[in-house]
Parts: structure tokens; sequence; C-alpha cells
């Protein structure tokens, strides 16, 4: 390949140097990016890859539908609790199961709350040190740093100048032991580094706070759900009981106290939402206001299946509808069924499986996992030690999702244009206030699609999404409150427990906005076993290779056209790919080098 013009309007140009980055750090699981530059450091080549082999279906085979949940949920510990609560969706819309109205709400609670914790941890921990420069926070004048905090976001309790210098303090210290920890290995006398030393001082502030609060935040799966990582969920409601007059050592894990204490952390939620996270996002943003790239498929052709419903698993009550945009078209929004064959389809032409024919997509109902790692005939280096991938080849243990064809970005930004698009209040008045204060903050005037079509926009995407699901809690609370007062305890419906009850042969879907992005579950069951399961994830859409006609992914085109300020420290890559939040972990699994079995675990 020289030099290739895809389906999906991009030039691709592989004649130019090349850059490895293996592997992407600070996210889930383990990727690989290469890139071609051209003589200016543009980005005109992307190759996107998954390193880790998919086999959770394999292992579901054969087993009972109702363990699923737990089994699913194990694909990643960071995005935890959403795809036990899409198996379980998958499960009853099989079966036919309703769930209680108190179960509803109570597994609404639980997902918006992972939003949160997952959305504020990314941005702060994964994320920001791609923007906010912590060395040069030592530069900072404390005072002028408080002056900042209160142009940002007045109401914030932490903000006085003596906060600010013992944070400075605090960063020496980590600094001068040689100890980096997270801050180590960073490019931190590149010049892509825009920021002021106060907006670095008040950025690393926050990321210290958001450490603190998020293992508070993620208090409400060990109420409802057990533990955390990996909540307890059940098909047919939520495995927690009401009982207002009972105490924890009755057995009563819901009881008056318990669900003020869950009050109580949805209010940090909001506050920690409305006065840092949101505030922070647009303030770092004003410093890269020249640097509005990155956003390929983004806003252009995007998809969601559709989030938050008020009434059980009922689609039509979404707060952020789903839908399709494609080619840029924000005034056509396309329905979207996940039981329709002809609409979601992976196909493997440059992915490490095996079809029968791989000129065609599956749907998931029918999806193949079988592994076949093989590497193109231009690839530079061995099986075990690649130096540079052949992409007219097999190049991903990632599959590549397609709705009717079309290569579409997942995630919060996309379910931010679908709303947008489609008339929500909320998420209008949201986007259009950011986009205003972005632009006083930074001197421009740009309207809301040249600020979400970009890096900074995918990542200001996630922030309003977090705000939103934290407000849409405090509604879920009062809504639960007003249940219990009416004398509704339900929390579980087991009319269908026994599978004597099921047909003989059955098979259903399950959708969740996941943090990353729109996530389904398709399963068929027979004989009260599971016959077929496959989960198509969010990074598999956002990280897919290309397809037998030539698409690219949401991450390669995100990177096309992206300068780089030095080649040998390309953390303008590194600031694109994180922007989605990858989780290689949910889209890819493992396996031995040779395809040999790693471990047998037996449990007596």
């Amino acid at each position: 390949m020289s030099v290739i013009n895809t389906p999906n309007g991009y030039t691709l140009d592989n004649s130019g140097k090349r850059v490895v980055v293996d592997p992407v750090t600070r996210i889930e699981g383990h990727m690989r990016c290469e890139v071609n530059l051209d003589a200016n450091n543009v980005i005109v080549n992307a190759v996107s890859t998954g390193t880790m082999w998919r086999g959770l279906e394999v292992i579901l085979r054969g087993r009972d539908p109702r363990d699923a949940w737990a089994f699913v949920e194990r694909i990643c510990g960071v995005c935890t609790g959403c795809h036990a609560l899409t198996s379980c969706r998958a499960v009853e819309n099989a079966l036919g199961i309703e769930i209680p109205p108190n179960a509803h709400l109570i597994r609404e609670m639980m997902a918006k709350t992972l939003q949160v914790h997952d959305h504020v941890v990314h941005f702060y921990h994964l994320h920001a040190l791609d923007w906010v420069n912590p060395v040069n926070a030592l530069k900072a004048d404390p005072k002028a740093t408080s002056g900042l905090q209160h142009i940002v976001s007045p109401k914030h309790a932490k903000s006085s100048p003596g906060y600010f210098k013992d944070i400075q303090t605090r960063i020496k210290k980590f600094i001068e032991s040689g100890q980096l920890g997270p801050f180590k290995n960073g490019y931190w006398d590149n010049p892509a580094y825009k920021m002021s030393p106060e907006a670095d001082l008040m950025a690393v502030a926050h990321y210290l706070e958001a450490l603190d609060l998020q293992k508070e935040f993620v208090k409400l799966h060990t109420i409802f759900g057990g533990k955390n990582p990996h909540p307890n969920y059940l098909v047919g409601g939520v495995p927690c009981a009401i009982n207002m007059d009972g105490d924890m050592a009755a057995g009563a894990p819901l009881n008056m106290e318990r669900l003020n204490f869950v009050k109580a952390r949805i209010d940090e939620m909001v506050q920690f939402n409305t006065n840092v996270y949101v505030p922070d996002v647009i303030a770092i943003a004003s410093f890269y206001k020249g640097q509005l790239w990155g956003g390929g498929i983004g806003a252009k052709s995007v998809m969601d299946y559709g989030a938050y419903p008020k009434v059980n698993y009922d689609k039509s009550t979404d707060q952020l509808p789903g839908g399709v945009i494609l080619n840029d078209n924000w005034n056509e929004v396309f329905p979207v069924d996940p039981a329709d064959p002809e609409q979601v389809q992976e196909f493997v032409t440059h992915s490490w499986y095996k079809y029968p024919d791989e000129s065609k997509g599956l749907h998931p109902w029918d999806g193949i996992t079988e592994a076949n790692y093989e590497l193109g005939s231009k690839t530079k280096g061995t099986r075990t030690d690649i130096k540079e991938l052949d992409e007219s080849a097999k190049y991903s243990w990632i599959k590549a999702p397609r709705w009717r064809g079309h290569a579409v970005e997942v995630g919060p930004l996309s379910r931010y244009v679908l709303a947008y698009a489609q008339g929500s209040e909320y998420v209008i008045d949201q986007i259009n206030r950011s986009v205003s204060d972005f632009n006083s903050l930074a001197k421009t005037n740009l309207n809301a699609k040249q600020v979400l079509q970009s890096t900074i926009g995918r990542t200001l995407g996630r922030a309003l999404e977090s705000k939103y699901v934290a407000d849409m809690m405090v509604d879920d609370w009062h809504d639960l409150m007003k249940n219990i007062k009416n004398g509704d305890t339900s929390t579980a419906n087991m009319e269908k427990w026994d599978p004597k009850t099921w047909p003989k042969e059955a098979k259903g879907y399950g959708t969740a906005a996941a943090p990353r992005g729109a996530l389904g579950h398709w399963i068929k069951i027979k004989d009260g076993k599971i016959e077929n399961y496959q989960c198509v994830v969010p990074t598999t859409w956002n990280g897919s290779p290309r397809d037998p006609a030539g698409n690219i992914g949401a991450f390669e085109a995100s990177l096309m056209g992206t300068p780089v300020e030095r080649a040998n420290e390309p953390v303008e890559i590194l600031r694109t790919i994180h922007s989605f939040d990858p989780c290689l972990a949910c889209s890819t699994h493992v396996m031995s080098e040779d395809g040999e079995e790693l471990i047998n675990v037996k449990v007596r």
C-alpha cells in the first residue's frame, strides 16, 4: 500500500516515516498504535491493534444463562457492572422477564455510579496528564492559582492560596524523591504542553481530590451489589432486599440509614461534577484552542442504542436517545434495532479470527469466535516480535463491527451528538453553556459542532455525561423512596427463574450505556443452556481494524491529519487515543503464544 482512498472518506499513505507506540499505556488492556508521518510530521496513515485474544464467548458455551452475568462482568475491572447489567437484560429479553420498578431504579443508580466513577477516573488519572504538566506546576504562584480557581469555578470550596501552596509542596517532595510513579516517563519538556503553571497546579490539585473521592463514589455498589469491583446482579431484578425497619445484622441491606448514605454519595458526585470536573475540562481546553484536531469519525458518523430509560427497559423513555448519524448529517437520525441481522454485523477480514466467508459480516446471534493468528507478508519482524504490521492483511485481535456496513464511533460524545441533534433540552443547554464558557476563556467564537468534532470535544462529552447522570441519580433516588413509601418493596421477579418454565429455544439481546459507549450482548439459549453468546463492546467499535470495503475505524480515523510536535514523543497520539477511554480488556482477551491452554482451574 502507498496511497489509498477509503470508502468513508480518508486518504491513507504509508510511505512516510513509521512511528510505533507499543504499548499504549494508561488504558485498560493492551494496545499497539502505528502511524505514518509526512514531511511536516502530520499523520497520514494510522493502524490500531488490539494485542490480546478474545475468548470469553467460548467459555460461556454450555453454561447456565442465569450465571452469564458473573462471567462477563469479569471482562473488565474498570467498567465493572455494565457487562453484568447488559447480560441480565439479554437473558431477560430472551425469556420475557420484566423486572420490578425498584430493581430498575437500583440498577440505574448502580450503572450511573459506574459512569461517574469511570469518567472521573478516566479524565483525572488516565487522560489529564496528556494535557497537564505536573512538573510545570512547581513554577506556579499559589495566589494566582487561587485567582484562576475563582474564575474557573468560584463555588469550589478548596480554593485558597494556602491550599494550593500545600499542594505545590506535596508535588515538589514527590518529584524530588525520584519516585515519580504515574508522572514517570512523561514528555514534560515537550512544547506540545500549553498550559500555564497555575492551570497545571490547579489541575494536579483536582487530580488528588478525585483520587480521594472516587473510592467514596463506588460505595453505592457495595450497598446495592455487595462489593466493588464486580458487584452482584440477578436475572429478574437485583439481589438486595428492602426492609426499612431492619438493620444490617438482620440481613436487610436496604434500610433508611443505608439509603441516606447512598443519597449523600450522590450529592458528592453532583457537586464534584458541577464544581470541578466540567469546569476543569473547559479550562484546560481553552489552552489548546488552536488544536481542535482528532475528530475523525466522531460527530460525523456516530451510533448508540439509547441510554438511561426512565421506565424499566422501555427504550422510548431513554433520556439520551439512540440512533445513527452518518456522514455529518445531523438532520437525519436512523433508528437502531439490535435484533435486525442487517444492521449490526462483525467482520474479520483484518482481524485474527476465522469465518467461513470473510467477505461477509455476521450478526452477533450467529457470531463465531475462532482464533486465526497469521501475519501478512509485508510484516516486519516475527510472530512474537513485530516491528511493523502489514495493515493490508490481518493485524488485530479486535473484530470490525459495522452498522449497515458503516464504520461509526460510539461513546459519550456519540450519545451527546445524537441527543443534541434530536432536541434534548438538557443536553442542548449543557453543550451551549459549555461552548460559551470555552469561547469566553479561549477568546474564540466557535460553534458546538466545531468544538465537539475534536479530541477536546470527545473529552468534554464525557464530562458533561458524568454531570447529567449524577443529576439523574437524584431523581432515581427520590423515585425509589416514593415507591417504598407507597408500600412497594419488591426487588426481584422470580416467576421464570426455573428453567422448566423456559421455551426449548430462545434468543435475546441486551444493551447498555457503558462508560466507553454502546454495549450489546446477544444470547441464544437451547435446552436451558447457552448455545451462543456474543459481546460487541464499545472499544470493538472504536478500535476496529479495516473491513472488507476498506473503511477504517474510529481510532484510526481520529488520528488522521493530526500534527505531531515531536515524532519521538508523540503525546498528540496519546491525547486522541486516550480521549476514547479505550478498554482493550473488553474488546480482547488472552491466549498463549502457541494457542495452548494457559491454566486449568478445578473447583471441588
